[in-house]
């Protein structure tokens, strides 16, 4: 296996528990992984905590324990998103670990041998929240224009990145590649900001201690972000180790540090001599009574409590198919209610119960294949393309299409059962009977293959229930529409997507 691809979330900033919006973007980056591993790439999926800076220190202080110990603590609740929300990723990386303190200095050492990092005096406003400096005309109401926190004024010492050196480099990076920043609105909002101009960018601290020491200078350390962007290599053993076969990545981030991602990350890059990410995608927030998840708030939503309400498959589904990817959605539990029962119980679920149900009590194996009719190749006819479809969509991460996608051959299968009504053909026709179940089945073979990735528990199921399991999206291209053997049994189906009783009807 030749083909590769690598993905990775922002590595999560653990001063406070994980929430809906941080699972988020996780299991957007496990669908596309698992996709990409059942379409024949050799897959690396990476996530972890960033766990430097001054906000860590300052939380472990109000929490009482020492700064490591309150790390050790809450980055266990970081991992258990990996089992809730049943994630697929290679690595979960945390930047306080050697590996990626070897690297981060490596990187600091290459940027500075090649004349990018030099040493002066810094005086400007600071959030502490956002971890960003800005200047005084960038505040809004005298705080952080990004989340309206307080900033404090700092003056000390620092290295800084010859960020402005970029300017041009970025700018023609932006326009011969166009999809290198995704979705295209928030392109245009990074090009507008460095067309005002790039200024250097400060990139160590002496006010606190809790970071990487800079190489040679330990009264200073690392900037937070300069330290937390460089994981993406760190897992991968930059620059020689084996699984830099990975890189060049697509990083997944929240809309909020897109800039970090899309401007500092680059720039970094190029001073080092290294091949850029592939993309960087910024999603859109979930919102939670119409306000971003905040524990400030009050409104977070726990991926534990709502995957043990209403199942992993269920919220899994529901997160990428109610909102484009990119967009801003609000969390309804109506709206997950309203999807789980018509999409997911009525339209799937109950489409496989019936043709299997029947396929058991009057068959009990895969039904033989007889000659089939026009309405026959016509709903055959709807799976030509499907599977190179949903790839199209998931290689822009357009989650919500390829769910549509693979939602137009749901439907077009129950009413092409509708229209052939098989229970009635069991009493005047049973030949015919056993050929729509037939055609039925084999087009559940690309349904199931196509929503593994989306719902894996739910998907295995439904292999279990066929007989058949599929090894790769290309096989099932290549292969013959009709390949299950008429010898292989069929047992009686249990149901996979349960409706929820809503109040209404109670």
């Amino acid at each position: 296996m030749n083909k590769t691809a690598y993905i990775t979330t922002p590595i999560y900033y653990p001063s406070g528990n994980p929430h809906l919006g941080s699972a988020y973007t996780s299991t957007a980056c496990d669908v596309w992984a698992r996709f990409k591993r059942l379409d024949g790439f050799d897959t690396m999926f990476l996530t972890g905590t960033d766990e430097h800076g001054l906000k860590i220190q300052r939380s472990a202080e109000k929490a009482g324990l020492a700064t490591q110990d309150y790390l050790d603590g809450i980055n266990e609740k970081f991992r258990e998103i990996t089992p809730i929300m049943n994630l697929s990723n290679d690595d979960f990386i945390r930047t306080t670990e050697t590996r990626h303190k070897e690297i981060a200095t490596k990187m600091w050492q290459t940027l500075e041998s090649n004349g990018y990092i030099y040493k002066d005096k810094y005086a400007g406003w600071y959030s502490v929240s956002d971890e960003t400096y800005y200047t005084e005309e960038q505040l809004i109401d005298g705080k952080s224009p990004d989340s309206g926190h307080d900033v404090e004024w700092v003056e000390e010492e620092s290295y800084f990145f010859k960020m402005s050196a970029f300017e041009e480099k970025l700018l023609k990076l932006y326009e011969e590649n166009p999809n290198f920043i995704q979705p295209s609105s928030r392109r245009n909002e990074v090009i507008s900001f460095v067309k005002n101009g790039l200024e250097d960018v400060s990139i160590s601290r002496t006010t606190f201690n809790w970071g990487i020491p800079v190489p040679g200078d330990d009264k200073h350390v690392m900037y937070v972000w300069v330290d937390a962007l460089t994981n993406y290599l760190s897992a991968l053993g930059w620059p020689n180790g084996e699984k830099m076969k990975y890189w060049p990545a697509i990083h997944v981030v929240g809309k909020d540090i897109l800039r970090f991602h899309a401007i500092i990350w680059p720039a970094m890059l190029m001073a080092a001599n290294v091949e850029l990410p592939k993309m960087v995608y910024a999603h859109g927030w979930w919102t939670s009574e119409g306000k971003k998840m905040s524990k400030s708030f009050g409104n977070v939503i726990d991926p534990k409590e709502v995957t043990d309400t209403y199942g992993c498959d269920q919220i899994r589904y529901f997160i990428l198919r109610e909102i484009s990817f990119g967009n801003d959605g609000d969390f309804s539990k109506d709206r997950l209610v309203e999807r789980i029962n018509s999409d997911l119980a009525n339209s799937l679920g109950n489409l496989f119960q019936r043709v299997l149900s029947m396929v058991a009590k009057n068959i009990g194996h895969v039904p033989a294949l007889n000659e089939l009719t026009d309405a026959d190749h016509e709903y055959i006819k709807h799976f030509d393309t499907i599977i190179s479809d949903v790839r199209n969509e998931m290689e822009t991460l357009q989650f919500h299409k390829a769910l549509e996608r693979i939602w137009q051959v749901i439907y077009a299968a129950n009413q092409y059962m509708d229209a052939m009504e098989p229970w009635q053909l069991r009493k005047t026709d049973e030949v015919r009977m056993q050929t729509v179940l037939r055609v039925l089945m084999e087009s559940f073979k690309y349904i199931t293959a196509l929503i593994k990735p989306f719902m894996p528990e739910s998907a295995e199921k439904f292999e279990g229930q066929l007989n058949w399991q599929m090894t790769s999206y290309e096989n099932l291209e290549k292969g013959e529409f009709f390949s299950m053997e008429e010898t292989t049994e069929i047992a009686k189906p249990s149901g996979v997507f349960m409706r929820i009783q809503t109040e209404e009807a109670a």
